[in-house]
């Protein structure tokens, strides 16, 4: 071993992990010894197993948490701080580590003992969160192939060694080629347009890339196809060429040369229908649907419901932007394609509601943004969050540290926030996701639960020069909704950890909480107490917020048909398509496309290249959850509209109760019985159509 166990970070015993130590030659031998030790723990529980909760389910939550957190720790690195030797390292021993859980999974002995749980007289004695764990654990043990003949297990387990080498090779592709684009640009015309905070930007990368003179006013610019930069350039680049070279090249990610994941993709297809298969399912949706709260059947239905009540808006979306485009005697006007689209919709909005996304961002600095997010869930669930930097380590600088306290001033959890873009490193768009989670098992004095930790991760232009992380309002969107996930993981109440916070919960329940958060950023009160100019102090004119209003179902029927192809797409790839068959990958999202895309995409897109949700990050043939958890969280809000957002102790009222529903009940208690504990009756989709803009067409 390179690295004695002793001084091996991943092995010490820690409240937060190490992140500043954890380096790439910690990673081998710290997960071979780790899973080693976790390994003889099962071996010996497998020999002393009992139906009893405390010789079957707190040994097992034990091993399972150990894995989840320094996996958890070093993947999370692999996220935020990618280098080539994390990298082969993680992928070295990956293979041993989905081997583990594939032996916990098909454990027998602890199978038979979660089966006798169920059918013993204590049965109806276990509360709820009890009894799901054991439906959960006997579920999934099913679905892990455990009623599998031996050479059935052994092309099971061989799927699933293949699938995550697939998933991690894909992520990789894709993080690789969006690195490898950079436009270098030395003459002023061509970058025209560009707001001022794109082209200190631009200049920043030119600088990071060895033009060390490059200033935001002359230059040279490196435009690359980082978020930050790929958007700015999309919404402003008045230069039609660059528009469409970095469009196209944005949607043919990954998919050509050495960096192609087509193959990838097919391959994925392939083994995830082949493993259905040996669960005795049709097809993969199927599988993906057993652990959440649709069926196949239940999400084609809603997805069609929406995208019929979409599609007129749509189109009009398109002849209002050509109609726009006309009057402004643009060439385009009886040519409008892709890489158009954004920038003149973005013209539109500004003459249509005079809102110029560059020029609020003065308005939100990330600072404020987050006082009032903290003022807001303080009014809402009776919690204070606190700054505690330094109190735990972090893997960069510009990472902070927070811990939740409750009214009382006890803390209840802690998290991370990393909100700047780093393309070199970073993977892009935005997460949260668990550190540790709450837990009566893991307890660090015998007496009190552990408390839970979670990250937030985000992608937003860093601070130029002395100015503040300056935010488009789609960025305080964002932080707003990994927030939500943040809640739900840290309000927990659940002291059973296997189903605390997020864990256990839906798949298509996981976006309620994040998209129910969002909601308050139209919310008067809120954004009046966040937007404040940076250098003035001024808060954000009345006009402007009512035109955020009105602007906020601005092309909502083109928005939600973008949703709508990427969920029609993922079920139809996972439901119906033959890997290898006569219709390829990219014609069935042509085909997909044609009704769920008024602008049919060019024939050479190939964005499912770089598609990471469904082929490298668990939302296969679960895409269309957003569109589900959306329902539930428009109508979890619309319980707010009700009894009136001005109106604050019914606020705080109704934030109570979801406090003590949604974000407290974790996966303890079916999705739909929390919702209905809240709601008090099953959820609607008129509030979703009705936030939309989109109830008068479809009725």
């Amino acid at each position: 071993m390179s690295m004695a166990s002793d001084d091996n970070p991943l092995l010490k015993d820690f409240d937060f992990p190490p992140f500043d130590v954890i380096e790439a030659k910690h990673v081998r031998p710290g997960i071979r010894a780790l899973l080693k030790k976790i390994d003889e723990e099962l071996s010996a529980l497998e020999k002393t197993v009992e139906p009893t909760w405390p010789k079957l389910v707190e040994p097992l939550e034990k091993i399972i948490d150990r894995l989840t957190v320094v996996w958890g720790a070093v993947n999370h690195l692999k996220s935020v701080k990618d280098n080539p030797e994390l990298r082969s390292a993680l992928e070295e021993v990956q293979p041993e580590k989905v081997a583990f859980q594939l032996k916990l999974g098909q454990s027998k002995p602890i199978y038979n003992a979660f089966k006798a749980i169920r059918e013993s007289p204590e049965w109806d004695s276990l509360n709820d969160a009890r009894k799901r764990i054991v439906e959960s654990q006997i579920k999934e043990a099913v679905l892990s192939g455990i009623s599998l003949e031996d050479d059935k297990r052994e092309q099971f387990n061989k799927i699933e060694q293949d699938l995550a080498k697939l998933s991690q090779k894909f992520e990789e592709n894709v993080l690789d080629s969006t690195k490898k684009f950079e436009k270098l640009i030395t003459d002023k015309k061509d970058i025209e347009g560009l707001p001022a905070t794109s082209l200190g930007l631009a200049a920043q990368t030119a600088v990071s890339k060895g033009h060390e003179n490059a200033t935001a006013e002359d230059g040279p610019w490196i435009i690359t196809l980082d978020a930050p930069s790929y958007m700015s350039v999309m919404q402003h680049a008045k230069n039609r060429t660059l528009r469409e070279e970095v469009y196209r090249a944005y949607i043919n990610r990954a998919s050509s040369g050495d960096l192609d994941n087509t193959e990838i993709i097919n391959q994925i297809l392939k083994l995830r229908l082949e493993k259905a298969k040996l669960l005795g399912y049709n097809n993969y949706a199927e599988v993906s649907m057993a652990l959440k709260m649709a069926t196949v059947e239940k999400a084609e239905e809603l997805l069609e419901k929406l995208r019929s009540a979409s599609w007129d808006p749509a189109v009009k979306d398109l002849e209002d932007l050509k109609d726009f485009c006309k009057s402004q005697g643009s060439p385009e006007a009886d040519d409008l394609n892709h890489w158009d689209i954004t920038f003149w919709s973005e013209r539109l909005r500004e003459s249509k509601y005079e809102l110029n996304e560059e020029e609020l961002r003065p308005y939100f600095s990330l600072p404020r943004v987050m006082d009032g997010l903290f003022n807001l869930v303080k009014m809402l669930f009776d919690i204070n969050v606190e700054p505690v930097d330094g109190l735990a380590p972090v893997w960069n600088n510009d990472v902070r540290f927070y811990r939740v306290n409750d009214s009382s001033g006890s803390p209840i959890a802690y998290f991370y926030f990393d909100p700047y873009s780093r393309p070199s490193e970073k993977r892009g768009g935005a997460w949260m996701d668990e550190v540790v989670s709450r837990s009566r098992v893991l307890s660090r004095d015998g007496s009190n639960a552990r408390l839970p930790v979670a990250h937030m991760v985000c992608n937003q232009m860093p601070p130029v020069g002395d100015k503040p992380s300056l935010m488009t309002f789609r960025e305080v969107e964002t932080v707003f909704h990994e927030f939500g996930h943040a809640l739900q993981h840290m309000l927990t109440k659940q002291d059973e950890g296997l189903v605390a916070g997020i864990r256990g919960v839906e798949w298509d329940a996981v976006e309620l909480p994040s998209q129910f958060m969002e909601n308050w950023c139209y919310h008067r009160d809120t954004l009046m107490g966040i937007a404040k100019h940076h250098e003035t102090g001024e808060t954000l004119p009345e006009d402007i917020y009512k035109k955020l209003l009105a602007a906020k179902t601005f092309r909502a029927g083109t928005l939600s048909l973008r949703q709508l192809r990427f969920a029609t797409v993922d079920l139809e790839l996972h439901a119906k398509y033959v890997p290898g068959g006569s219709e390829s990958i990219y014609c069935v999202d042509q085909r997909v496309s044609k009704k769920t895309q008024v602008l049919p995409p060019l024939p050479d897109d190939k964005f499912l290249a770089s598609f990471s949700h469904i082929f490298a990050g668990g939302y296969a043939a679960g895409y269309y959850s957003y569109k589900w958890a959306e329902v539930l969280s428009a109508d979890a809000f619309s319980a707010f509209e009700d009894v009136g957002l001005e109106n604050e102790k019914a606020v705080k009222e109704t934030g109570q109760r979801f406090r003590e529903t949604v974000l407290a009940l974790g996966g303890g208690k079916a999705p739909l019985e929390v919702f209905v504990q809240f709601r008090g009756r099953e959820p609607s989709p008129e509030p979703l159509l009705r936030h939309n803009g989109l109830l008068t067409s479809s009725a």
